[in-house]
């Protein structure tokens, strides 16, 4: 009796090939040049002595590296990609320590938002819309665990992204961290609290954290966190779309900021 071997079915939507490099050599000279990359894309059995030149090059940089079969690569693009697919981002990323001590120098009270394993490109842009409306001076991700920002989060977000600054952080814990250090209330949007989200003082420095809806704030980053509030449930239904949530947080930091 002959086994046939399993072949794995990646269900992956093609990016516009504008937002993609492929090759190895083409990676390496977009990272030399300084080119903004979401994520890059390896062969998991890549060994040559020119891959490893160019883990060594990204190891260099913030950019998020994933191990994957060549199958997965192969969903992306029908050329010689060589083992290796990067994704330009099409936005730039701010420092976050240089640019919180900016808006400490411009005399602002910073309002930010902090996304922890937010993953749909949709809510991302949401997210990222409301923000922009409100006056939110930054969006906080991880360079993992985070939705691509891609052409079709720019979309979601209704062209926002190109206005707002985002800051992409290696740890979000140690973010925090810096956050908190840094004089800012670090406010989680959490269903494991009894108080109220009116019940907090929005108009000092704040970052609001949002989790994602199936897994919520991850419990080591929850517990840096400064106070715990919730949204009022009474309905059947037991929870918001993060976006929506995302939205009633900040617009309450604004209410309580027109009102101080």
């Amino acid at each position: 009796m002959v086994q046939h071997e399993q072949k794995h079915s990646y269900d992956t939507k093609r990016p516009p090939e504008k937002e993609m490099i492929f090759g190895i050599r083409a990676v390496m000279e977009a990272v030399d040049a300084g080119k903004t990359l979401d994520k890059v894309l390896i062969r998991r059995d890549m060994s040559s002595a020119i891959g490893r030149e160019l883990l060594a090059k990204l190891d260099g940089t913030n950019t998020p590296v994933q191990r994957v079969p060549v199958e997965k690569l192969n969903q992306y693009t029908d050329k010689n990609h060589q083992g290796v697919i990067a994704f330009l981002s099409p936005i730039e990323f701010y420092p976050l320590e240089n640019f919180v001590q900016s808006l400490y120098d411009e005399g602002k009270t910073p309002l930010l938002m902090l996304l922890d394993g937010v993953t749909d490109v949709r809510n991302f842009g949401a997210i990222a819309r409301t923000c922009a409306c409100a006056g939110v001076d930054a969006l906080i991700i991880g360079t993992r665990g985070s939705a691509a920002i891609n052409g079709d989060a720019v979309k979601a977000s209704a062209g926002a992204l190109h206005t707002l600054p985002v800051c992409k952080v290696e740890n979000l814990q140690n973010a925090i961290k810096y956050l908190r250090d840094s004089g800012l209330r670090i406010i989680a949007a959490t269903e494991h609290t009894d108080r109220n989200y009116t019940e907090v003082d929005m108009t000092l420095p704040t970052c609001i954290v949002m989790g994602s809806e199936e897994k919520g704030i991850y419990e080591e980053n929850l517990k840096l966190c400064t106070d715990k509030v919730r949204l009022p449930m009474t309905g059947t239904i037991e929870s918001l779309n993060v976006s929506v949530a995302a939205g009633v947080f900040i617009y309450e930091a604004v209410r309580q900021r027109m009102n101080d």
